[in-house]
């Protein structure tokens, strides 16, 4: 006789009908965010201290600390797991996940491992918030291109510690926002290495303006780079952070002078510049990456005037491509320092003037912009005795001890 449904199951020895519902583990933001301070949490039972900026290692646990108690919204969500007091007071309720999320500017939240738990199934379209982009994804670093900026963030602290350079509150973007310039941004140390700035007409009801927009290459000191926009880093400065002086005081004057800061006793010692040749001549026209780099006393524009009627411009109108104003120091030092560094570089031929005289030019010499303002910031930190130019890499290495 035929057995029932109730009999084959009831007969079923072996389980082998069972089935059990499959659990789906969805890991949500709020679980990463958790999940995130739970290192921190982890470090403190390990090494009963918060994470500090002493050890490179400690640097993103320190930073995400920083962020999170920066932010009342993340610290409601994360304050039921503060164990060890971490936070400090709660002011204010959270809204939701994601307002934590899009305010986390400088990607604290992002870890150096595998970036794919970022990926959200139910994130914005492309366009939806493009355009803002005020979060940009900060990537870690090899070691060995971080190398050189480590050796300038450390010589940073040192200087700050010794009151070589000072924080100062920052605004105004446009004109305190400056490539080679080091600022404080939620705790921690940033260089401005490129911005790729330009004017752009923004149209208005109010009326139509002009802005600098634009991409920037931005180091920080706990070993990652990020492109964020030149508007967007700005906004994250003066929200959280400082403005560092430079020991150099062309730099630090000239963004006092932007403030109307500088002080009547200060002596201006001249401009340390770079200059773009426009020669038609082809033994200079076809050289790539040649710049003159001197000094004056007088205004750049007054000294280059007759450049087309001076040996030392090659006979030929110049391009002024940066200036720095120097302020109580020996610039013509400054100026041989540079000329030492790139001397590997230094073109090498001989011109001829109009009557047929014979001269050999210097001070030009045959680099890269970016890394001719680069040994100028190692020049500012006082670090680019450390350094040396290899011509045929075309970069900045470390000298050979």
């Amino acid at each position: 006789m035929p057995k029932s449904l109730d009999d084959i199951f009831n007969d079923d020895t072996f389980g082998l009908l069972d089935s059990k519902p499959e659990k789906s583990v969805v890991v949500t933001d709020e679980d990463r965010l958790i999940n995130a301070f739970e290192e921190i949490n982890a470090f403190y039972d390990t090494n009963k201290r918060e994470p500090s900026t002493n050890s490179m290692a400690e640097y993103s646990l320190h930073a995400r600390l920083t962020e999170y108690r920066n932010n009342e919204r993340t610290k409601s969500i994360l304050k039921a797991f503060d164990r060890h007091n971490l936070l400090g007071e709660v002011k204010h309720e959270i809204e939701s996940i994601d307002d934590i999320l899009e305010s986390d500017e400088l990607g604290l939240l992002e870890t150096d491992g595998d970036p794919s738990i970022f990926t959200f199934k139910h994130a914005p379209k492309p366009g939806s918030r493009a355009e803002a982009d005020y979060v940009a994804q900060r990537k870690p670093m090899s070691e060995r291109k971080f190398k050189k900026y480590e050796a300038m963030f450390q010589q940073v602290h040192k200087e700050l510690k010794e009151g070589k350079r000072k924080l100062l509150p920052f605004s105004d973007a446009e004109r305190n926002l400056i490539e080679g310039n080091f600022y404080l941004v939620d705790g921690l140390l940033a260089y401005l290495e490129v911005s790729n700035a330009e004017e752009v007409l923004k149209q208005n009801k109010s009326g139509d303006r002009v802005r600098l927009e634009g991409r920037t290459v931005t180091i920080f000191e706990n070993g990652t780079v990020s492109n964020m926009l030149f508007r967007s880093l700005g906004k994250a400065i003066q929200k959280n952070g400082r403005l560092v002086t430079n020991t150099d005081e062309s730099m630090y004057k000239e963004l006092l002078e932007n403030t109307g800061q500088v002080e009547e006793d200060d002596i201006h010692d001249g401009w340390v510049y770079i200059l773009k040749s426009k020669s038609e001549n082809p033994l200079v026209k076809n050289i790539q990456n040649l710049y003159k780099i001197g000094f004056t006393k007088q205004p750049v524009s007054d000294r280059i005037r007759n450049a087309s009627s001076e040996a030392t411009y090659l006979y030929s109108d110049v391009e002024l491509v940066a200036s720095y104003k120097v302020y109580n120091l020996n610039s013509k030092v400054l100026e041989n320092l540079l000329h030492r560094f790139f001397s590997t570089a230094c073109l090498d031929i001989d011109l001829y003037d109009k009557q047929g005289n014979r001269y050999n030019p210097r001070e030009w010499f045959i680099a890269p912009l970016p890394i001719i303002d680069e040994a100028i910031e190692l020049l500012i930190n006082e670090t680019i005795t450390e350094y040396q130019y290899d011509m045929k890499k075309g970069e900045i290495v470390l000298r050979n001890n």
